[in-house]
């Protein structure tokens, strides 16, 4: 039986809605990863450091896809809560445009200034060739991998997680594929990864246009539209926090590439990769149920069922408290095979990175609930405290920890940062959630 926005949803049917954007997430990380598996096993090690010092500026230009489809997505379940189909599907086609215009300007930008990035964030001789190669080609892409961000919310707010799941399959597959081909089979490095991951947002991208331009089942269609100021502000608003996010987590990741080409050198950023690569996974299943969820909040938020609000907090609470504890006993347990798996190569950098990974994967208890906490705002329609939360968790309590306890703790302070920035960040969002019950009568 089809599952609608409109229905009160027990566990059970919880599950069920959001298990499709969870595994999208997780498949999306997943495939993410297969870059730096195949660059760091065939490239080597200093090529793997290369790719990652970049990433941060990819991340950057194509977080702005993010910002579009969650505060989107918001924005327009809530007008579809309220009964308005047509206007509901009047501002997503709007979003949709709007993406693709800022993302061949991103585009562009991209791949003009990555040798200066590259520079600016202290590429070595040796790193700056794969640097500036693998950011051109993976920047002219950026357009199509903002467009897959932004479908990627949609599709569930227009009632299809699972056709949404099957476009990330496919383009996920595509991935692999190539970069097997590319990178181990002709031995491209960092250009056939970058290629390689390319040519599968192409799939992601283009097939929801196609899908959405033609007649179909779903709540939305593309149609004739205008740019309107004022829904293209809330959308931007409301979805603030994941831009936030996306710039504030990628200048984290460079101050954690400084300290640690401080602290440690270069095995130390190759160490960090690693993590980064395994946290996205786990900290997919987090973002995947916050996205599967936000539009049925939206929904009932627009629709004045205060009922519906409450059951949502309430059982996402409990479900993140329990996925957060089991992330965190499966990292700690993991940290050996994870860092074989990548860096099994090299002795030094193998227990360098089982290590760090140890003492990371406490992160992971408080994690799922401050990400669902700036979720459940930005579905309120509420952009300022989602971003707040977003943008302090990471910008401020990240960036502190990371300068301020390697002086207390050495190398392992760089490690111990996160948690100590989840902590923080898991009093404010609890804090405000408690000041914001009467406004929206969840509690």
């Amino acid at each position: 039986m089809k599952i609608q926005l409109s229905d009160h949803f027990t566990y059970s049917k919880l599950f069920r809605f959001t298990l499709p954007s969870v595994l999208m997430m997780v498949l999306t990380s997943i495939y993410g990863v297969v870059d730096g598996f195949f660059v760091s096993n065939f490239a080597g090690k200093t090529a793997f450091a290369a790719l990652n010092l970049i990433m941060p500026f990819v991340m950057i230009l194509a977080g702005t896809g993010f910002m579009v489809g969650t505060g989107g997505t918001a924005l327009v379940a809530k007008v579809l809560g309220m009964g308005d189909k047509q206007r509901a599907n009047r501002y997503f086609s709007m979003l949709i445009y709007f993406t693709i215009i800022l993302g061949v300007f991103f585009s562009a930008l991209g791949v003009i200034f990555t040798p200066q990035v590259a520079a600016f964030l202290g590429a070595t001789e040796d790193m700056m060739h794969d640097c500036v190669l693998y950011g051109r080609i993976i920047n002219a892409f950026t357009m199509l991998y903002m467009l897959q961000n932004v479908f990627q919310s949609f599709f569930v707010a227009a009632e299809k997680p699972k056709l949404g799941l099957a476009v990330t399959i496919a383009a996920g597959l595509t991935n692999m594929v190539l970069d097997a081909l590319f990178v181990g089979v002709f031995r491209w490095g960092v250009a056939g990864a970058a290629l390689g991951t390319g040519l599968s947002q192409c799939i992601g991208g283009l097939f929801p246009l196609v899908y959405f331009l033609r007649p179909n089942s779903s709540l939305l269609r593309l149609t004739a539209a205008k740019l309107e100021i004022k829904p293209l502000l809330q959308t931007c608003s409301n979805g603030a926090s994941e831009l936030m996010s996306n710039i504030s987590g990628s200048f984290v990741g460079m101050i954690y590439n400084f300290q640690l080409m401080k602290y440690i050198g270069e095995n130390g950023i190759s160490a960090y990769g690693v993590l980064m690569y395994v946290q996205l996974i786990f900290i997919a299943v987090f973002i995947g149920y916050s996205i599967g969820c936000a539009p049925v909040i939206s929904y009932h938020y627009g629709a004045g069922n205060s009922a519906e609000l409450k059951s949502m907090l309430r059982k996402s609470a409990l479900l993140m408290s329990i996925l957060g504890l089991v992330m965190c006993m499966a990292a700690y347990l993991l940290a050996l095979p994870l860092s074989r798996l990548f860096v099994g190569y090299d002795a030094e950098l193998f227990a360098l990175t089982a290590h760090a990974f140890r003492l990371y994967s406490l992160s992971f208890l408080l994690a799922g609930l401050n990400i669902f906490a700036s979720s459940f705002f930005t579905a309120l329609n509420n952009g300022g405290i989602s971003a707040a939360i977003s943008f302090l968790r990471t910008m401020l309590f990240q960036t502190s920890m990371v300068l301020l306890l390697p002086l207390i703790f050495d190398v392992d302070g760089i490690w111990w940062a996160i948690s100590a920035a989840e902590v923080c960040a898991f009093v404010l969002s609890a804090s405000f959630i408690f000041a914001k019950r009467k406004r929206y009568n969840y509690m």
